[in-house]
């Protein structure tokens, strides 16, 4: 089990070469040395060889005790990556977790969570109530972006300024989550927001001497601001707001399921969110869904009605 270190860096540079984010990254590794320490315990301690599949099943029982079938199943996942790369290696013969079946998860088991229409007026009151100028305008771009693309809290922490086309109107999302880079075109509202920001941005940056900084989004000291700055952000205008916000992707959910009540048909909302399967747009049909509601409009009971 000595090799069990060195085994977990090796897989994770392959995880860096992929481009996988630094923030997933840091979960597998806890995830794997929290298995290894697991392992290092045993008495008699196992030869990583001799690992199979009843030892397996012993530490998934023991890690995931009430724990969400979401939890289950991630544990499972991050556990049967490192088993196909020591498949690889020469380690193991086979990875015993690829015929494990872990708990059966619908799209829809849990529903998505919104932020209704006063709620989010509340978090756009909170955040013009700023004095600072900056501050004020940064935080307003941030809920617009956030409500009005649909972007998930890396995509939009990752925006670089030339990610901007301003002619078209257009942000060019990286592919790092999803392997795919993907063009989004901004409502008005959210094109105004960017373009009274930069401005801004630029005389913060000129004022720091930081004007090479390519960051889209910065705080006040002329860095990009990190994922932990925007939710810490997000979550304090949501306090001084009065809102119950759980998490910053319920923006996306909201603009998902407001874009489809709009009458968005499901492949457009599934471009504009950049999912790699129609599946995951469609839990969003849970809702929101003009066309159910349409269609049982045309219902031939409501002829009787008339008819009474």
């Amino acid at each position: 089990m000595r090799r069990w270190d060195g085994l977990v860096d090796a897989y994770l540079e392959e995880y860096e070469v992929r481009g996988v984010s630094a923030a997933m990254q840091g979960n597998v590794r806890r995830e794997l040395e929290r298995w290894g320490q697991w392992l290092k315990r045993r008495r008699p301690k196992p030869r990583l060889e001799d690992v199979d599949a009843p030892l397996i099943v012993r530490y998934i029982e023991q890690r995931t005790p009430f724990r969400s079938k979401a939890t289950v199943y991630s544990v499972m996942s991050r556990m049967r990556g490192m088993g196909d790369f020591l498949v690889r290696r020469g380690i193991w013969v086979a990875n015993p977790l690829r015929w494990m079946q872990g708990p059966k998860l619908s799209p829809y088991h849990r529903m998505p969570k919104r932020i209704d229409g006063a709620d989010m007026q509340a978090l756009w009151s909170a955040a013009a109530e700023r004095r600072d100028d900056y501050r004020r305008q940064l935080e307003i771009t941030v809920l617009a972006l956030l409500y009005g693309t649909g972007l998930r809290r890396g995509e939009l922490q990752r925006l670089d300024v030339e990610d901007w086309r301003h002619d078209d109107g257009v942000l060019c999302i990286d592919g790092r989550k999803t392997g795919r880079e993907r063009s989004v075109p901004v409502p008005d509202l959210v094109y105004r927001c960017i373009e009274t920001y930069l401005p801004q941005r630029h005389n913060r940056l000129a004022w720091l001497g930081h004007i090479d900084e390519p960051a889209l989004l910065i705080g006040r000291d002329g860095q990009r601001l990190s994922e932990t700055a925007i939710s810490l952000m997000v979550h304090g205008l949501a306090r001084r707001a009065g809102v119950a916000l759980h998490s910053v992707h319920q923006f996306r959910h909201s603009c998902a399921s407001d874009l489809i009540a709009s009458g968005v048909c499901l492949p457009e909302v599934q471009r504009i969110l950049g999912h790699s399967g129609i599946g995951s747009t469609m839990r969003y049909l849970h809702v929101a869904d003009p066309e159910r509601t349409a269609a049982i409009a045309r219902h031939p009971i409501n002829s009787w009605l008339e008819a009474a």
